[in-house]
């Protein structure tokens, strides 16, 4: 196999229509807070996530980015190491998560979206999980 030519996702981007909504809901239920902020002038437009391990997010107000209307991203999806907890901070924080499952890939996952309504997958691995498995396998859906 050979080498890919990029490294690994450096961030994705979102649409915010309310920016104080959306950085609180990182900020409260993820535990991220901005790295910095994104300023036209003085008025400020976005802001920059970092969940280590060099992996990213963009945030831009809606109206105030210069990017293409359509929206492309399906959802995000970020890793915890106790899915549980997440889920019980996310309950008291009064966000509405899906039932944790088993999925195909033999990873716990639940999923919620943020104010803004970006889908948001949450991960956590397992033993099992094909993402550390060889290369090659098939992991067939079920949905």
């Amino acid at each position: 196999m050979t080498k890919p030519l990029v490294k690994q996702v450096a961030h994705t981007c979102v649409f915010a229509r309310d920016l104080s909504a959306v950085e609180a809901f990182y900020r409260d239920i993820l535990g991220v807070s901005p790295k910095f902020d994104f300023k036209r002038g003085e008025e400020r437009i976005g802001f920059y996530l970092d969940f280590g391990n060099r992996t990213f997010v963009e945030v831009f107000m809606r109206g105030d980015s210069a990017f293409e209307d359509r929206n492309q991203i399906n959802h995000i999806c970020f890793e915890t190491d106790d899915i549980d907890a997440f889920m019980a901070n996310a309950a008291r924080h009064g966000v509405t998560v899906t039932p944790k499952k088993l999925g195909v890939d033999h990873t716990w996952q639940c999923w919620l979206a943020d104010p803004s309504g970006v889908k948001i997958e949450i991960f956590q691995y397992t033993e099992k999980s094909m993402q550390f498995g060889a290369s090659g396998v098939v992991c067939q859906i079920d949905w």
